[in-house]
């Protein structure tokens, strides 16, 4: 369902946000028959709360959202989306926005909350809508929940719908909406155009893998985005316990991700050259299946002895982010639900990040900060670097020990960089365990909004 603002000529409901201590001093600018009511229902203006006052006929005359303390919502993100999932399905406008300290977060927030994965789910209710609040950018906000909501739907959609076929489709749709090029390399044509460990990681699945090749843009800096597209995850011959395969429709969480954000910046006409880079792969058991201590040679020539076939996201974007390296770029970033190390570290909610770059670093943090999509920055480690040296090849694809895994997985992916190209990696999750607001239950982007805030600066 689009996620937009509801028309401004739509009869709507004035929607009054209001802070605990502010209540009533608040109140006292009412008239009685709002007073009244209130105070009647015990409305206490907690984070969340609503209350529809009615008019004289009973209808809808205005309607309060709490917003709770400050201490309170410093534990939230888009706070007033709490609201917009408890008030009954209209049209409401900010009666008075100057009540909140981000407008811009608060209406993201109420749109993102709008979100509804109902493709297999008939007779999905319409929630409460919004009318765009005086002093945003309506325009750039729809584009961005746009993308997120692309994000969601792709990891959503389950494996029987979403295998590389699937997803090369999707990123051939956006690039039809948008008047980019878009170019596939698939099943044994991998091997042909050298790319080989995409094509040992996908050639056990009845659907070919490919990589994925996007471009769009006439002129400006260049950025190149590469996300890891393994549609379902086996674990291939180190098959993974069915606890941990339960969720493994999400392991194409980074190529969503940067399709969202592909979106979002088309979708934005930002004056740069953009590149979408995505090996779309199902890491699958059959006969042709690779295995544990197999040695496969990569597109940049290095060799990689497979330790573990479970760890196959790496493989494939390597052969992607030595692509992407073959042509001068301003920046290359990669996302990828890579390692269950990450999740150990900061949690589902967090997304981790490497950069080789100080000044990215620093301008994607504090961009974090304004997009509400908190990140965290691990180090690219070099001591870290000998745990991924085997004897035998150049790289080992699955270190043993069982420390540091999400650092030495980035560390392997840097070998597959230019060395004198800025690189930042992400490490997400891709997927809300529960549901918190503006972010139902399910799949969700992570890393995407940061960035696109952090663009204007690093570019």
């Amino acid at each position: 369902m689009p996620l937009a603002f509801a028309s401004s000529s739509s009869p709507s409901i004035p929607l009054h946000v209001v802070e605990e201590d502010a209540l009533s001093a608040w109140l006292e600018t009412q008239d009685a028959t709002v007073r009244n009511w209130l105070n009647g229902m015990g409305f206490k203006a907690e984070l969340g709360k609503v209350a529809l006052v009615p008019d004289a006929q009973g209808m809808p005359a205005l309607a309060v959202a709490g917003y709770g303390t400050r201490d309170r919502r410093a534990r939230d993100r888009f706070a007033l989306a709490r609201a917009q999932a408890a008030l009954p399905a209209a049209t409401y406008r900010l009666a008075n926005a100057d009540a909140l300290p981000d407008l811009d977060e608060a209406a993201l927030g109420w749109l993102l909350s709008q979100y509804r994965f109902d493709r297999y789910k008939s007779g999905t209710a319409p929630g409460a809508a919004l009318i765009a609040p005086e002093g945003v950018d309506s325009a750039r906000i729809e584009a961005i929940a746009a993308g997120e909501a692309l994000t969601r739907d792709l990891i959503n959609t389950p494996a029987s719908d979403m295998g590389p076929d699937q997803l090369d489709r999707a990123a051939r749709d956006l690039a039809a909406e948008f008047g980019a090029d878009i170019s596939v390399v698939a099943g044994e044509d991998l091997l042909s155009r050298n790319f080989p460990m995409i094509h040992a990681v996908g050639r056990a699945s009845a659907r070919a893998p490919r990589l994925i090749d996007m471009t769009w843009g006439e002129a400006g800096p260049r950025l190149v985005l590469v996300g890891k597209g393994v549609c379902f995850d086996t674990g291939g011959l180190n098959i993974k316990p069915a606890a941990s395969m339960g969720l493994m429709k999400k392991d194409m969480g980074g190529a969503a991700t940067v399709l969202g954000l592909a979106r979002m910046i088309m979708a934005s006409d930002m004056p740069l050259r953009l590149r979408v880079l995505i090996p779309a792969v199902e890491n699958s058991i059959s006969g042709s299946a690779f295995r544990p201590q197999d040695i496969l040679t990569s597109r940049k020539g290095l060799t990689v002895e497979v330790n573990n076939t479970d760890a196959e996201g790496r493989l494939v974007l390597a052969d992607a982010l030595t692509l992407a390296s073959e042509t001068p770029c301003d920046l290359l970033v990669s996302m990828a639900t890579l390692t269950g190390a990450a999740r150990v570290a900061v949690g589902p909610d967090l997304a981790p990040f490497y950069s080789t770059d100080e000044s990215v670093s620093a301008a994607l943090k504090a961009a974090a900060v304004r997009a509400a999509d908190p990140v965290w920055e691990m180090p690219f480690h070099a001591p870290y670097e000998e745990m991924i040296e085997p004897q035998i090849a150049d790289l080992d694809n699955a270190p043993s020990g069982g420390f540091a895994g999400s650092i030495t997985a980035a560390l392997f992916l840097r070998r597959f960089v230019g060395e004198d190209i800025r690189y930042v990696h992400f490490d997400i999750y891709g997927w809300q365990p529960k549901a918190a607001p503006a972010r139902p239950k399910g799949g969700v982007g992570q890393g995407a909004r940061a960035l696109l805030a952090a663009l204007p600066e690093v570019l």
